[in-house]
């Protein structure tokens, strides 16, 4: 049984999943701090399970105390089991890939990898390699196998991304994003000079199936950037979300006239980044959900990026940078 907290206080709770049906199951154990609470109490807000999760739960008796289904009112009391099972969300298995994922962080809930470029994160149409694939094979092609990325890189982006390993631990984490418990920070080459620091505050919203632009009636997103080092011609910066709109760095570094080198859709492709751009998601900072630990990752910039840098006079800097040390 695993310690969880809550409120600071330890709670013992179990995620596992169901081999037969492919299904996350939470157990919770209720002791006498819990004697008299509701169910809809302990699911939302001990427990964190999303609105969405608790509806389906709720209306396809997914909810037991020992092991019989219970109604969203029902009281429990000292000893009682509480039983929760998440809906299986796979489909057809991807195809497994032997390529090794380069780890910077595992436990029994999460996975951090150090994604590279061009690589997309997920399966979409086709059978291209995926992110997704080389999981599939590290977890030893499990046949009840779902992904739970918690953020997603674009197809040219590297760096590090996390995916949970059960449907509770993603939303756990999920709610996390854009929070001062979940700080993403970025790395990029940029056309231009920019200002020492600034801060990007755009609406973002659709144009076309893909493409991203800063609009009015857009989507709020917020970027702050900071220059660390320019050769005259570009500029190397640090930059953290704040929100987390599709395509935000780019769309936001595009709309100020200092676009991503090498980014083919806002900017231009640069022949010495084949399918990637200069964009790179250095570190990742978060307090884990589950065991309350403070975790601080970092990636180094891949050798395709450090070559482009080798050419810049007195090219060293710190990593990271002293700011955020």
């Amino acid at each position: 049984m695993n310690k969880w907290y809550y409120n600071d206080e330890p709670i013992l709770c179990q995620v596992f999943r169901e081999k037969i049906s492919g299904e996350d199951r939470l157990l919770y154990h209720i002791d006498k701090k819990d004697e008299g609470k509701s169910i809809a109490h302990l699911v939302r807000r001990v427990l964190k399970v999303s609105a969405s999760a608790f509806s389906s739960m709720k209306f396809s008796g997914s909810i037991l105390v020992n092991g019989t289904p219970v109604h969203a009112r029902y009281t429990v009391k000292d000893g009682d089991v509480l039983e929760l099972i998440f809906p299986n969300k796979g489909g057809a298995l991807p195809f497994p890939s032997p390529i090794p994922l380069d780890i910077v962080f595992e436990d029994e809930y999460l996975l951090v990898i150090n994604k590279p470029a061009p690589l997309p994160s997920v399966r979409s149409r086709g059978n291209e390699e995926t992110l997704e694939n080389r999981v599939y094979f590290y977890m030893r092609e499990p046949e009840d196998f779902v992904f739970h990325p918690v953020n997603r890189l674009d197809k040219g982006t590297s760096g590090l991304m996390v995916a949970a390993k059960d449907t509770h631990t993603q939303q756990l984490m999920q709610k996390l994003l854009n929070t001062g418990n979940f700080v993403r920070e970025y790395l990029a080459i940029v056309e231009g000079i920019l200002p020492k620091e600034g801060r990007v505050d755009q609406a973002i919203g659709k144009v076309g199936a893909i493409k991203r632009a800063v609009m009015e009636h857009g989507k709020p997103a917020s970027t702050a950037f900071w220059r660390l080092k320019s050769n005259g011609q570009r500029s190397l910066v640090r930059l953290r979300l704040f929100t987390g709109r599709t395509h935000q760095i780019r769309v936001h570094l595009s709309s100020i006239g200092h676009p991503v080198v090498g980014d083919f859709l806002y900017g231009k492709e640069d022949p010495q980044l084949p399918g990637r751009f200069a964009l790179h998601a250095e570190s990742i900072r978060f307090k884990h959900p589950l065991t309350q630990q403070n975790i601080h990752l970092s990636a180094p910039l891949p050798d395709e990026l450090e070559k482009i840098l080798n050419f810049w006079p007195d090219a060293k800097f710190p990593f990271p940078h002293p700011l955020y040390r």
